[in-house]
Formats: C-alpha cells, sequence, structure tokens
C-alpha cells in the first residue's frame, strides 16, 4: 500500500509540478503584461469565475461524490459501473451547460440594458467569455474520476497544463509583439483586445482537454451515448438509483471541498467593491482600491504553487485508497496516517519557506520591467503572501481529512464544517481589511483554514473509532512522533534560510533577489533534507518507494503508471 501511495503521489505530483510552473510562467506573462492595474484586477476576477469551477470540480467535488460509488461498483458490478459513468457524464454535461447558458444571457442583458463603466463592462464581457470552459470542466473531472479509479492519474494530472500553455502561447505572442496587429502590447486599449485573446486560447485548451480525457477513458471502458444514459433514468432501477445517491453526495461535498474556493470568491467581491460597487463599505469608504484584486490574486498564485504541486497530489492519489478500503479499517486507518504524514511533511516547511522568502520572491515573480508590478503593489503582495503562507499546511491537511469523510460516505460532517469556516472567514474579512487592506482577506483564509483542520480533525477522530475493531486510533504515538519530528524539521529549515538571508544582506537588482531565493531554497532544502536523513524520517522514503506492478481486473494498471 506504501508504494502504490508513493507511486501516484510521485505521478500526480510530477505532472502537477510541471502544471503549477506552466501556469505561474502564465501568471508571470499576463501579470507583466496588465502590472497591477485595474485592467488587471478586470481580468484575474472574470477569469476566477470558471477557475473557481476548475477548482471546485476538477481538484474534488463532483469526483469526490461520484469516485467512491464508482470504485466500489467496478469491484463488484462492473456493467453497473459502467451505466453510472454514462448518466453522470451526459448528466452534468447537460446541467451545466444549460446553468452556463442561463448565467451568459443575464449577463449580456446586464451589459446591454444598464449602464456601466468601461471596467465593469470589460470584467462581465470577459466572465462571458470565460464562462463556457464550466461546463467542459465539470466533464473533464468526472472523466479524470473515472481514469483515477482504473489506477490512471497521469492524464487527469496533466490536462491543467493544455490549459496553460494554451495561455502562454497567446500572452507571449502578445508579449512580443506577434499579434501587434491586434492592438499594441504596450497601450491600454491594445491589451483591452488582448485579454480576450488569452481567453480564447483558454476556451480551446478546454476543448482539448476534454478530447484527451474522453480519448483516454475510451481505451479502458466505453460509455454510452446521452439518449442511453437518459433511457436507463428514465427506465428506473438501479441506475437511477446509483445516480440519485451521488447527486445526493454533490452539494455537500462541492460545499465541504470547496472551502477554500468559496472563500476565494468572497475575497474576489470584496477586493473587487471598488470597481463593482463603488468606493463606501458598510457606510465608511473601503480601504481597498482598483489594485487590490490583482495583487491579492498575483499572490495566491504564490502559495497555492506548494499546495497544487504536493498537497492536493496526496490527497488526489490517497483519495481512491481510501475509498478501496472503506471497509477494511485497519488499511483505511493506514492510508490515512500516510496520507496526513506525507502532507504534514510537504506542508508545513512549504509555510515556513515561503513566510521568509516572500519579499524577494515576489520582487522575482512580479518585479523589474516597465509592465512589471509598482513598488507600492510588490509591498503589497509581500504582505499579502505573509497572511497565505501560514496556512499551506493546513489547507494541504484540508483535502486529505475531506477526502476521509467522502471515502466513508459522509459528505455531511465536512459540508458542515464547512459553512462554518465560510461564515467565520467573511466575519474575518469584514473585520481584518480596515487595518490590514488586502492582507487583511489573506489572514483571514489561513485561519479560517486552520481552525478547519482542527475540527475536522477532531470529528473525524470520533467517526473512526468505532470503526478500529482492535486497530490503533489514527493519532498513535508514531504518528505523533512523526508529526513532531516535521516541526522540528521545519524549525531547523526556517533557521538555515534565516542563516542564508542574513549572510547574503539585502538585495537591490533583480538578479540580486533571484540569487537570495534560490540560495535560501538550496539551503532549506539541504537543511530539510539532511535532517530528515538523520533523524531517519520514513516519509521522505515513501515517497521514492517504487510502487509495485501489478494487473487487475479489466487490464486495469495498478502501478499508477499514469
Amino acid at each position: 500500500m506504501t508504494g502504490r501511495l508513493a507511486a501516484a503521489v510521485r505521478i500526480v505530483s510530477g505532472l502537477t509540478l510541471v502544471s503549477r510552473f506552466a501556469g505561474l510562467a502564465r501568471d508571470v506573462i499576463i501579470m507583466r503584461l496588465l502590472g497591477d492595474s485595474a485592467l488587471g484586477s478586470a481580468f484575474r476576477a472574470a477569469y476566477m469565475v470558471p477557475n473557481v469551477f476548475r477548482r471546485l470540480f476538477g481538484e474534488g467535488a463532483l469526483s469526490a461524490a461520484f469516485l467512491p460509488h464508482y470504485a466500489q461498483l467496478r469491484k463488484q458490478e462492473p456493467e453497473r459501473a459502467r451505466a453510472l459513468g454514462s448518466i453522470i457524464v451526459w448528466g452534468s454535461t447537460l446541467l451545466t451547460s444549460g446553468l452556463t447558458a442561463a448565467i451568459v444571457l443575464v449577463l449580456a442583458l446586464r451589459v446591454l440594458l444598464l449602464p456601466a463603466s468601461a471596467d465593469v463592462a470589460l470584467s462581465i464581457k470577459l466572465v462571458i467569455v470565460l464562462l463556457p470552459i464550466m461546463p467542459m470542466v465539470c466533464l473533464v473531472a468526472v472523466l479524470g474520476g473515472m481514469l483515477q479509479a482504473h489506477g490512471r492519474f497521469g492524464v487527469p494530472a496533466a490536462a491543467p497544463i493544455v490549459l496553460n500553455l494554451f495561455q502562454i502561447g497567446a500572452g507571449a505572442a502578445l508579449w512580443l509583439g506577434v499579434l501587434r496587429p491586434l492592438g499594441s502590447a504596450e497601450d491600454e486599449l491594445g491589451m483591452r483586445t488582448g485579454v480576450f485573446v488569452i481567453a480564447g486560447a483558454a476556451l480551446l485548451a478546454s476543448m482539448a482537454s476534454v478530447a484527451w480525457s474522453w480519448a483516454s477513458l475510451r481505451k479502458l471502458t466505453p460509455l454510452g451515448s446521452a439518449r442511453g444514459a437518459l433511457g436507463m433514468l428514465r427506465a428506473g432501477g438501479e441506475a437511477k438509483g446509483d445516480a440519485r445517491v451521488v447527486w445526493r453526495r454533490f452539494l455537500p461535498a462541492m460545499l465541504g471541498l470547496g472551502t477554500l474556493q468559496l472563500n476565494t470568491m468572497l475575497d474576489t467581491l470584496i477586493a473587487m467593491w471598488p470597481t463593482w460597487v463603488g468606493p463606501t463599505m458598510l457606510g465608511r469608504p473601503t480601504p481597498l482600491d482598483s489594485a487590490s484584486y490583482v495583487i491579492l490574486s498575483a499572490t495566491q498564485t504564490l502559495y497555492q504553487f506548494p499546495l497544487g504541486v504536493f498537497g492536493i497530489a496526496v490527497a488526489t492519489a490517497v483519495f481512491p485508497m481510501l475509498a478501496r478500503t472503506r471497509d477494511e479499517p485497519g488499511a483505511f486507518i493506514d492510508v490515512l496516517r500516510r496520507g496526513l504524514r506525507l502532507s504534514l511533511f510537504i506542508g508545513l516547511p512549504a509555510s515556513a519557506g515561503l513566510m521568509l522568502v516572500r519579499h524577494d520572491l515576489v520582487r522575482v515573480i512580479y518585479g523589474s520591467g516597465s509592465q512589471s508590478f509598482s513598488e507600492d503593489g510588490l509591498v503589497r503582495c509581500a504582505a499579502v503572501l505573509l497572511g497565505f503562507a501560514p496556512a499551506v499546511w493546513a489547507y494541504s491537511l484540508n483535502h486529505v481529512l475531506t477526502r476521509a469523510f467522502y471515502a466513508l460516505g459522509d459528505t455531511t460532517t465536512p459540508m458542515r464544517v464547512a459553512l462554518g469556516a465560510v461564515a467565520l472567514n467573511l466575519g474575518l474579512n469584514l473585520s481584518l481589511i480596515w487595518p490590514m487592506r488586502e492582507a487583511g482577506l489573506a489572514w483571514a483564509t489561513a485561519m479560517s483554514a486552520m481552525v478547519q483542520c482542527g475540527v475536522l480533525g477532531m470529528l473525524l477522530r470520533r467517526r473512526l473509532h468505532g470503526l478500529r475493531e482492535g486497530h490503533e486510533r489514527v493519532l498513535n504515538r508514531e504518528t505523533v512522533a512523526a508529526f513532531t519530528r516535521i516541526g522540528v524539521l521545519a524549525v531547523v529549515m526556517a533557521g538555515a534560510v534565516w542563516g542564508v538571508q542574513w549572510l547574503l544582506g539585502p538585495r537591490e537588482t533583480w538578479l540580486g533577489h533571484a540569487a537570495r531565493v534560490a540560495a535560501c531554497v538550496l539551503g532549506g532544502a539541504a537543511a530539510y533534507g539532511g535532517g530528515a536523513l538523520l533523524l531517519r524520517a520514513p516519509e521522505a522514503r515513501w515517497l521514492l518507494t517504487k510502487g509495485p506492478k501489478r494487473t487487475g481486473g479489466e487490464g486495469e494498471s495498478i502501478a499508477m503508471d499514469g
């Protein structure tokens, strides 16, 4: 089990690492084109809408509601599993396409019938262009969940790479002047045209992802037609019952897994308040401005890099294994322990490292050049990153804990905890923005995530108490010792990074900041890795363990080889 989990984590992490580097390159190009301007905020806010759906569905909710039931049916009744897959694929596609059409119609009428400023109109038009990505994202999520149930993690993890590469191509073409006839990349009118080019590239990439995922799944199991799926629903019976089980779990799963995304949406609404609503909030002048959202959004990219590469990768790899062992308490608890330890082993040093290198990092990524962030924008980015970074470990553990509930068939408990976390985040948002501006939104997200992690852990411990049947509890002596060891290693790593910064001293140029970041990364990695070897931390060995290869039913590869 350890080998298979490690192999799956390596596949997902490796491809997600490529995806995140591509995503970072995409954001750097786009942010350097737009800068910390009102246009940058308008584009990032519009892109947030389909992006939140991507994270809700692609990184969890629909797959979380669907995968456990599908995985169980595959072991017992493969034909029934195929029927369920067809129903969910076509049902989710039709439902989200209808919802998309309705929202686009409302937004189009808003632009045509009601007066709006140029920035508001641009933001709404961008949402209209990007919103059709939503049904394609949902389809890729369901297909990805089915591929994961067959032990194929590569295509679902690599699909975002396609999205990033298309946008990198469009952004680079604008930056290099290849698309200069559409408008100069050096003036606002030209870039107002250019952002639609980038949005169009995202649409084309989504179509390509659907085609790739569909072709990959067809090699493993055939899917019925939309007419056939509708016929199964009309006929009732087991197929309709299975579909009802999935849909009943979907909304709680969306709320439970999507807390971070729901908080992101609230952050967006508050940060875009000066543009979308006006200069006052709650009867007081708002402390935010037109650059607040692009600063917040650009900084989210930095803390979500380690979260997406490792935190979500661990949760994605562990979820099918939890689903398959739900009836084996000993194996389930063992997989859960290892998932939590791997998440903390990666997430805690990421939190410490981001906090320490924040000033140099934002200057390397978003500084230098005529189209880059202003000095004020860079300082504010560093303040926002200091707010987000302390909870990278909590964001990671929340994904594992939530999926453990889902694997047990419980989507209600994470939903209730998530709603409480969203309410807490909103209250903290409205309290902290006045003294801290957009950095208050980041601190609110981090604090609510840490509270959510503690509550989920406590409730899961209670839930598993009656299932252990003589097995050790999740937080046994070995696991507590592992958590303590990871904490010590993170402190050692933080000391090493601080020491490197002290030795190198402050830097003024872009190359100087880049050199400090590189030295800090190397020094911190050496200290953390060396300490892990000295303390014989098994988590490092797990990540390097090669998984076994065997062949299951229907030609399934259990090697997790992507």
